[in-house]
């Protein structure tokens, strides 16, 4: 009944967004109400669970988003976008933008949390395509496999990162394994897949869309790439100071501080107010009315991660995981296969990479003891469940459809069948890798 009740609820979110055509932040709150009634739990604490599931999402991404979107529109309208694009195509031509941009997707995805790394990344994607022409998706999505494989794969991504823990694996192994297989994942689900989807209309949201600007007014190439990878840097000279050696709690608190994404993006801010601003003659004031912009831009797509989260929430405070879960736990497959499967479907129900990971990772973990299974493969066979069918009740799902603007059909089309060949290919490099390792 559980699983009936999901799929119930997704079929009429998906009814009420595209044949009903109601505002999908509405669609959220009507269908999660539903939900969390027909889920069984109380009725006094149904809109306590959505209330949850909203300032959880919220609290994580709504600083990183609205800083990020500000930060995209400035590095569009100052021309700095405009200068990366040519000096990549200059680099490696038009023919190989493609690859370019899955290269710095990966780069960039390995230290960069999956929706800081989605928010910097757009309006470098879209100043390629207006500048050049090319189909949005086409050129867009490749990059954003490689932003997801990073983040399903490799530590030190959250829900990778505790899986290692979990099973007891080593962080540097497991990294090493989840390299070979996210560079074929990357490879097959990014440009290979993209070359089908040149057709899919899509004109993105206008806030990255800026007038093409003569030479003479263009920040130099130093300056636009070192304010829009600046984010990155920051982040990544944090993640590899713990390997410094350095035990100063002081100066290990104000550096946990400094690496915190919102912080992060907000010094990334007030950087490129100042290198892409007020150095090119911008005034604080004309800087406002740009930022001001970007947050009506993205007003919508807040309200619907915000819609996606209580959905999440009232179905994680139902318990329907472990319901699924126990029921799973009765398949007779092979363990690596079992622990992707349970994910897999945990996170097609739930929409929750992270829930569908720790989830299935504390129904297997006694297997990994009793059959001798690899833990490193199990983290990452886990791993690539967790990135499956990523569909309406995932905030990734409704990220990528409204900054690319598409239907839900072209969005199920390119971006969900994106996260499925990623987690189908990395289960079958799991499976290999296990032929030579045991």
């Amino acid at each position: 009944m559980a699983l009936l009740t999901i799929l119930i609820c997704i079929i009429l979110l998906v009814l009420l967004v595209s044949w009903a055509k109601v505002n999908p932040f509405i669609a959220f709150l009507l269908v999660s109400i539903a939900a969390g009634l027909m889920l069984g739990i109380p009725i006094n604490k149904v809109t306590a669970s959505v209330q949850k599931g909203m300032g959880d999402i919220m609290g994580q991404l709504l600083i990183i988003i609205c800083l990020g979107a500000m930060l995209g529109k400035l590095v569009a309208v100052s021309g700095a976008a405009q200068k990366i694009a040519e000096v990549l195509v200059n680099a490696v031509g038009q023919k190989y933008i493609q690859w370019a941009l899955v290269i710095a997707g990966f780069i960039i995805g390995i230290p960069l949390f999956y929706g800081i790394g989605f928010v910097l990344m757009v309006p470098l994607i879209f100043s390629v395509v207006y500048k050049y022409k090319l189909p949005a998706v086409y050129i867009g999505l490749p990059m954003l496999a490689s932003l997801s494989v990073t983040h399903g794969f490799l530590p030190p991504h959250p829900s990778p990162s505790a899986l290692v823990v979990l099973f007891h694996a080593n962080m540097a192994t497991t990294f090493i394994y989840g390299l070979m297989i996210a560079i074929p994942a990357i490879i097959l689900a990014g440009p290979v897949f993209a070359r089908f989807l040149k057709k899919i209309p899509s004109e993105p949201l206008a806030t990255f869309r800026a007038e093409e600007l003569p030479e003479e007014k263009l920040p130099g190439a130093f300056n636009s790439f070192f304010t829009a990878l600046l984010p990155v840097m920051l982040l990544m000279l944090t993640a590899f100071f713990p390997y410094l050696g350095i035990k100063d709690p002081g100066l290990l608190k104000l550096v946990a501080f400094l690496g915190d994404p919102s912080i992060v993006m907000l010094i990334a801010l007030i950087v490129a107010t100042f290198t892409l601003g007020v150095k090119q003659g911008r005034s604080m004031s004309q800087l406002a009315i740009n930022y001001t912009d970007a947050i009506k831009d993205i007003a919508l797509i807040l309200l619907i991660i915000a819609g996606s989260g209580a959905f999440k929430e009232v179905l994680t405070a139902s318990g329907v995981s472990g319901q699924i879960a126990a029921q799973l736990e009765q398949l007779n497959l092979p363990p690596l296969v079992l622990g992707w499967v349970i994910a897999a479907i945990i996170r097609i129900s739930l929409g929750s990479a992270t829930v569908a990971g720790l989830t299935a990772a504390g129904i297997v973990a006694s297997l990994v003891v009793q059959n001798h299974v690899n833990p490193n493969l199990m983290v990452l066979s886990i791993g690539a469940g967790s990135l499956a069918f990523s569909h309406v009740n995932d905030s990734g799902f409704w990220l990528y459809k409204e900054y690319f603007n598409l239907s839900i059909k072209d969005t199920i089309k390119s971006w969900s069948m994106m996260e499925s060949l990623v987690s189908v290919i990395g289960l079958i490099g799991v499976l290999i890798i296990n032929q030579f390792v045991k």
